[in-house]
């Protein structure tokens, strides 16, 4: 279901919410599943325990011929449940506290900054999906895990993550295992190197720490890393770059962030809000027959909690579609809820939070360089945004 606008849900969920929280929908892959629009009933299905987000069930809502077949051979943590999706997201989380996220912040903010000083040398215009957002989401991933600018296997990384598919409904699964393959065969080169010459990172402490000990194996500590990494760049690459966009279109918002700098973590989860680029990552198969809004779905069903109708439940947004940056009341589910919320939302916030703010301090004269209805977008990605954002200064 295409957006009509690309800062708010599509209006079909809309129609959706009308005949109930809860509706039955015809997929791409010629299966059926349920689909959840209302936000409580979206919330409620993340958090139950009957609720499987195993891949390698037979109900699993794939979105795309063969992803379950690819996804099965690999099974990212993210397609796990508990125990074994736990035993990963600890060891994730124990990296990714909001205590790190933050010593993390001087890091983002010479990477903005570096990436920003080449672009004023430069000169415009420039693209800022592909000269910003991609460079500045990508070298933050690799430095998270370990790979510093400069590397080979920081330039192998962001050469991967630049030229291959990784999923969504515009992919093929052949290209999506080719994607994570290509990837994973960088990350098992790190590997080795940080078995040799550890340092003070991720990649470092899980070889060391976890690999060494025989809690993961090589399989796992190389799909567990590759998954992080393209889940980080590709959703952050495309919210950082919708972001600057639905600025550019609402000046008022963009001179307010420059007047009051300290709006800025509430506008970053408006827009996170707002836009929900990462809508329909959270699939799900019900494992016994589960009451949602009033309806009934059997067990072995496939679900689609729908994030961005969640975020545009008018019951609880007022005006969903109004980006508003002193909107209060409940919190969005942009990141997902339950245990298999996103474990990298935190470093995801402070990225943000620097890389727009930093952007709209130093470019004062940023604004677009192309009409706004030339801007095409990626409606069947694995995270929706623009193709590219062309701008001067």
């Amino acid at each position: 279901m295409p957006r009509e606008c690309p800062f708010s849900a599509p209006r079909a969920y809309a129609d959706l919410r009308r005949r109930g929280p809860v509706a039955r929908v015809a997929l791409p892959t010629g299966r059926t599943a349920w689909v959840v629009t209302g936000y409580e009933e979206v919330r409620a299905v993340l958090a139950d325990t009957r609720v499987s987000a195993d891949i390698r069930r037979p109900g699993f809502p794939a979105l795309v011929e063969g992803e379950q077949e690819a996804g099965t051979k690999t099974t990212p943590f993210i397609r796990m449940d508990p125990p074994e999706h736990s035993r990963f997201r600890r060891m994730l989380l124990a990296e990714m506290t909001v205590r790190k996220a933050r010593r993390m912040r001087r890091d983002i903010q010479r990477i903005v900054d570096d990436r920003i000083d080449e672009l004023l040398n430069y000169g415009p215009p420039a693209d800022l999906v592909t000269h910003f957002a991609h460079v500045v989401s990508s070298t933050v991933m690799c430095e998270l895990v370990g790979l510093r600018r400069g590397d080979k296997l920081f330039r192998r990384v962001t050469e991967t993550l630049g030229s291959q598919v990784f999923g969504g409904g515009g992919s093929t699964a052949e290209g999506a295992s080719e994607g994570i393959g290509a990837l994973g065969a960088v990350v098992e080169d790190a590997v080795r190197a940080k078995e040799e010459d550890p340092g003070e990172d991720l990649l470092s402490r899980l070889v060391h720490e976890r690999l060494r000990s025989g809690e993961l194996t090589r399989q796992e500590l190389v799909t567990t890393i590759s998954i992080l990494i393209v889940a980080g760049w590709e959703t952050t690459t495309n919210q950082i770059a919708l972001s600057v966009l639905a600025l550019l279109q609402r000046p008022d918002l963009l001179e307010r962030l420059r007047r009051d700098p300290a709006v800025l973590p509430q506008a970053v989860e408006e827009l996170l809000r707002t836009l929900s680029v990462g809508d329909s990552i959270a699939l799900r198969t019900a494992t016994e027959d589960i009451e949602v809004g009033g309806t009934v779905i059997p067990a072995g069903d496939g679900i689609i909690p729908l994030l961005a109708a969640a975020d545009h439940d008018p019951a609880v947004f007022p005006d969903p579609e109004r980006i508003d940056f002193d909107r209060t009341g409940r919190t969005h589910v942009a990141f997902s809820y339950g245990i298999h919320q996103c474990v990298g939302q935190n470093v995801a916030r402070l990225e943000l939070g620097v890389a727009i703010g930093t952007l709209v301090d130093r470019m004062p004269g940023l604004r677009a360089a192309e009409p706004f209805e030339s801007v095409r977008f990626r409606h069947d990605g694995i995270a929706f945004g623009p193709e590219r954002v062309l701008v001067t200064w």
